[in-house]
């Protein structure tokens, strides 16, 4: 997850699937990890990913839409706390897989 997380600083999410998602299903099948646990967890990463400088796909579209009356590092500074709180709901399916399939 660590590994994820890192790459979603400089890659897009296509090419963290092409790249981890290969890597990582053996290892899933070996350790005997549930698929659909594992894929949320991979998703919800991706998705913390996305809010992190120095890529931070989603902080440049937020750019566009303030245009200039908001600077970048006012968007990266007011994006910590939402970067944690989703830190926080990964490490809570990781602790809790059941949350997982609790509507399924």
């Amino acid at each position: 997850m660590l590994a994820i997380f890192v790459l979603g600083f400089f890659i897009d999410f296509i090419e963290i699937s092409f790249i981890i998602v290969p890597i990582l299903v053996p290892v899933m099948d070996a350790f005997g990890i549930d698929p659909i646990w594992f894929a949320v967890l991979i998703a919800m990463n991706l998705q913390a990913s996305f809010l992190t400088p120095p890529f931070g796909l989603s902080l440049f579209f937020l750019k566009g839409a303030a245009g200039n009356s908001i600077t970048t590092m006012d968007i990266y500074k007011g994006i910590i706390p939402f970067i944690l709180l989703q830190l926080l709901g990964l490490g809570l399916v990781i602790m809790f897989p059941d949350l997982v399939f609790a509507f399924i």
